[in-house]
């Protein structure tokens, strides 16, 4: 695997796993609030072949809740 693919993987990781221990009962989420922008912004750029072919990933909406 690719040093970047790597990276992306672990990125996208830790962010499922992070999302996961948000729904726990008793979750910090001052801290789920903290660490998932640090991960969002330190998310490489997708390993080519990620996304198909004339995908544009700026043309969509900033997050899920803006349609």
């Amino acid at each position: 695997m690719c040093p970047n693919c790597e990276d992306f993987a672990r990125t996208v990781l830790l962010l499922g796993q992070l999302a996961l221990y948000a729904d726990m009962a008793g979750a910090n989420l001052d801290f789920v609030e903290a660490v998932s922008q640090s991960l969002a912004v330190s998310l490489p750029e997708p390993p080519p072949g990620m996304f198909p072919d004339g995908h544009d990933s700026a043309g969509g909406p900033a997050s899920a809740g803006d349609c």
